[in-house]
């Protein structure tokens, strides 16, 4: 099982489900919170009692348009919902509202890492449907019990081409739609919490054929690794299967993290009919091109084109890009730091460094964050024009920024003794005493021991406290003991 990968290749395709982020469920007024105490967040719409009739949430379609513009998809200019049909405890009215034969996005494509570059992973459609609601088995020892709080919130499903070939670009398949459904605001992402869930469609084929193998559906997946762990766990298990002369059969299948296995829920020989047919309830949608033109030009900055210009207009690393780029906060506020400075650089060195390493230390997040770029800009500025030291400024000036929200760096520098002293006389003082203090060290300078100048400039830096211009000391410094003079 361990080198299977030499003769057999993998194909996989994921389906992602996205929570998407509105104030009210997908067809009528209930609430779509997280968390709140069972069955609190339904009314008759939810509960499907006769006679209620469903109203499509026009965010839900927007952040659908919004997702399919970034993935670059096709927008369907008509579409029409449908009613997907099946008996389960959570689905009161005995259906679900989804869409079939018209999803509202077709084609586009996610790119992923890989070594050497970036692979293309095409997606096949994006379309809205509801969300079930959850049964609850451990709480009763004999009876299921049924929370509908979740029944009727909004989702999107995100379905991709059979493009993956490595457990790998799975992950990094998951990451990039997680970032991206983050940058949009239409989904936070959370697997922990749902509001990410992924299936996977999992099979494989001898090295060098076309036709795909029997595939099987993995469910139940709830975090990135597990998604991970479970396709190398099922690869390996069916080409054990074919391998031994068996063959592989269409089914569901569920996940034991615990035990790093799968295992069969239900075989889908006999697929299953849900016999769709169009929503007579909700009339045909209808999407113009002013209204994408409208959600386009509302739309973030997104990762990917940030990151392209990071690396190549700003000369950034990739590495700091990818920092950078990790999440929106981060990104929008090192872009706007950069309306108010030209280095870059320094600007990234700051928002990574010391801006991070404050709230990661709070726990907190960049909208915690009381310096304003504006602020920070200023800082970088005065170190930039040799007015502040880099230490100081992170020593002292920086605390200062964050307990004085609004005020400018450089009058903060100035009203509490931050500036750098440039007289030399300041500076000659300090290197006489210490000069005086070891004149051991100053007669080992002059015999050779260069390595000795970091001993001076330490003590001079030290007795000026800091406030010391540190090229203005290096020069005097070095004259000094070179024993020249200016």
């Amino acid at each position: 099982m361990s080198h299977w990968s030499d003769n057999w290749e993998l194909v996989v395709g994921l389906e992602v489900h996205a929570q998407l982020l509105t104030a009210s469920k997908a067809y009528s007024s209930d609430p779509n919170t997280y968390g709140d105490h069972p069955n609190t967040n339904v009314s008759a719409v939810t509960l499907g009692l006769p006679g209620t009739l469903p109203v499509p949430n026009t965010k839900v379609i927007d952040h659908a348009i919004r997702l399919g513009l970034a993935v670059g998809s096709t927008i369907a200019p008509r579409m029409h919902y449908a009613r997907k049909n099946y008996f389960y405890p959570d689905l009161p009215k005995g259906y679900q509202i989804t869409q079939d034969t018209t999803p509202i996005c077709r084609g586009g494509q996610i790119l992923v890492p890989v070594p050497g570059g970036e692979k293309r992973i095409g997606i096949t459609r994006i379309h809205m449907e509801e969300d079930a609601g959850k049964s609850i088995h451990d709480v009763d020892p004999f009876h299921t019990l049924v929370d509908l709080n979740r029944a009727g919130v909004p989702l999107v499903e995100i379905v991709s081409e059979p493009d993956i070939r490595t457990s790998q670009e799975a992950y990094d398949y998951l990451v990039e739609v997680r970032r991206l459904v983050r940058y949009l605001d239409i989904c936070d992402g959370n697997m922990e919490e749902g509001s990410l869930r992924c299936d996977a469609n999992i099979s494989v084929r001898r090295k060098g054929t076309e036709a795909f193998g029997t595939r099987t559906e993995v469910k139940n997946l709830n975090s990135f690794k597990n998604v991970q762990r479970a396709i190398e766990f099922e690869a390996a298990r069916q080409v054990e299967v074919l391998e031994a002369g068996g063959t592989i059969s269409m089914e569901t299948r569920t996940f034991d993290a615990a035990k790093g296995t799968t295992m069969s829920l239900r075989s889908k020989e006999m697929a299953h009919d849900y016999r769709y047919f169009p929503e007579p309830d909700i009339q045909p949608l209808t999407v113009s091109e002013a209204k994408k033109e409208a959600i386009r030009r509302a739309m973030p900055p997104l990762p990917r084109e940030l990151f392209a210009k990071y690396t190549t207009t700003l000369g950034l690393s990739a590495y700091d890009a990818g920092i950078l780029t990790d999440d929106k906060e981060t990104a929008l506020y090192y872009e706007s730091v950069l309306q108010h400075t030209g280095n870059a650089k320094a600007a990234a060195n700051w928002v990574m460094g010391d801006v991070r390493s404050w709230i990661n230390e709070r726990g907190l997040a960049m909208a915690d964050l009381p310096v304003t770029p504006v602020q920070l800009a200023g800082l970088i500025t005065l170190i930039d024009d040799g007015k502040v030291s880099h230490t100081l400024a992170s020593q002292k000036l920086f605390p200062l920024l964050v307990d004085n929200p609004g005020t400018a760096a450089a009058d903060l520098a100035t009203a509490h003794g931050l500036l750098l002293d440039t007289r030399e006389d300041v500076i000659e003082a300090a290197m006489n005493e210490t000069m005086g203090r070891y004149p051991d060290k100053v007669a080992a300078y002059r015999a050779g021991n260069k390595g000795l100048l970091g001993l001076f400039m330490g003590e001079v830096m030290k007795a000026t406290k800091g406030k010391a211009d540190p090229r203005r000391a290096n020069e005097v410094v070095k004259r000094m003991l070179d024993g020249t003079n200016a």
